[in-house]
């Protein structure tokens, strides 16, 4: 693994969570290519481009790690199992026919998965293959994220059994997949890797348009990510987090009206080292903050738990201010230890990889209000160390 020591910078660590919208140009390349009018080739210097473009700015901002902006992916959940998100060499295990709803959002857009129809189930695309282009691109250090055990989960049908192919079968090879993943990418030179969990929180939501999320999976999710980690040792899992969020895509969110007390006491249970958990979107910061200080572990297993709070709204165009980054971290502070306590974003900046983003008005605009947000965060987060004392 990458020596990194996520204090050395901003006394207080600070990460993002990983995606960043992708240019109007590229989206429109994405769609080109589903309907066959944009070249592979195309799409890929588009691709390209737009990376190092990130690679760039996220450097520029001062961060002490980056993202590449997951610009080479269909989204944070499938590019596993598809080469774009409109099911474009989708592998052949799946059907994108008759695969249920993940997540509905609060504008009434969903997304959905496709459906496991045989196994056995084994990945197409693996995040280093990304990783290992971007880490040529740049000096500064990078995190990469993946996708959780838990939510390909949800590819396998809620109430059907698939001959030949139990789910406890197609569970062990998806826990399987997923610690190949995070391995190979600690092996290519990731400093950080962190586990997509957004599911976690609307697991605690009934929904009657979505019934997986009525079916109290939630102890069984955080079952399955605990397969993955304990595969890792104490210092290895020291540098996995687990990312949780209401969801974001079209600057809109699937369970933001969930409580987080419904969550945050189970999800301290997974013996991850850190945790990126939205918090600038939240109303009632304060509860929040009390409920990580009373339930994030000084010993997970071996390993002490980091609680990366977000102080920026990627949904909000408005930027914020580093002195309410700032502001923000100290509050917290009085609740979460400062030595468990780091800064984040809410959540990926655009997890799909066609998103409108209809409150910045374009995706162009959405970008650039991105690496402010960024800049931000990193100046608040050092401000706030100084007022607290860390260095």
């Amino acid at each position: 693994m990458t020596e990194y020591d996520p204090k050395t910078a901003t006394g207080i660590p600070t990460e993002p969570v990983g995606s960043l919208p992708r240019p109007a140009k590229l989206q429109e390349a994405y769609a080109g290519y589903d309907a066959g009018t944009t070249s592979k080739e195309e799409l890929e210097a588009l691709q390209e481009e737009s990376v190092q473009e990130c690679l760039d700015r996220g450097a520029a901002t001062g961060a002490p790690i980056i993202s590449d902006g997951e610009q080479r992916w269909s989204s944070f959940a499938t590019y596993p199992i598809t080469d774009t998100l409109a099911g474009t060499g989708l592998v052949d295990t799946l059907s994108g026919e008759g695969g249920q709803f993940f997540a509905i959002f609060a504008d009434g857009h969903g997304r959905q998965l496709p459906r496991l129809t045989h196994g056995p189930f084994k990945y197409k695309h693996y995040a280093v293959e990304t990783l290992q282009k971007s880490l040529g691109m740049t000096s500064t250090p990078l995190k990469q994220a993946v996708i959780a055990p838990s939510m390909l989960a949800l590819l396998y049908p809620l109430k059907d059994e698939i001959s030949d192919y139990s789910r406890e079968q197609f569970e062990a090879d998806v826990c399987d997949e997923t610690e190949k993943d995070i391995r190979q990418a600690f092996e290519a030179g990731a400093a950080r890797v962190s586990i997509d969990f957004t599911e976690g929180r609307l697991a605690t939501r009934a929904d009657p348009r979505n019934p997986w999320t009525g079916a109290g999976l939630l102890p069984h999710f955080i079952e399955l990510n605990n397969n993955v980690l304990g595969r890792f040792s104490a210092e290895e899992r020291a540098k996995i987090g687990i990312h949780t969020c209401p969801g974001g895509d079209r600057d809109s969110v699937h369970s933001a009206d969930v409580p987080y007390n419904d969550l945050l006491p189970s999800m301290f249970k997974i013996n991850a080292g850190y945790f990126l958990i939205q918090l600038a979107s939240e109303r009632d910061k304060a509860t929040v903050h009390k409920t990580i200080g009373e339930n994030i572990r000084g010993d997970a297993d071996g390993v002490t738990q980091m609680a990366y709070i977000g102080v920026i709204n990627p949904g909000n165009p408005r930027v914020e201010s580093a002195e309410e980054v700032c502001d923000h971290l100290v509050a917290a502070a009085n609740h979460i230890d400062k030595q468990q306590l780091g800064s984040t974003d809410d959540c990926g900046f655009s997890p799909f990889s066609i998103d409108e983003k209809p409150n910045h008005g374009s995706p162009d605009y959405a970008r650039d209000v991105a690496f402010q947000k960024i800049t931000n965060r990193v100046k608040g987060t050092q401000m706030a160390a100084e007022k607290l004392g860390i260095s």
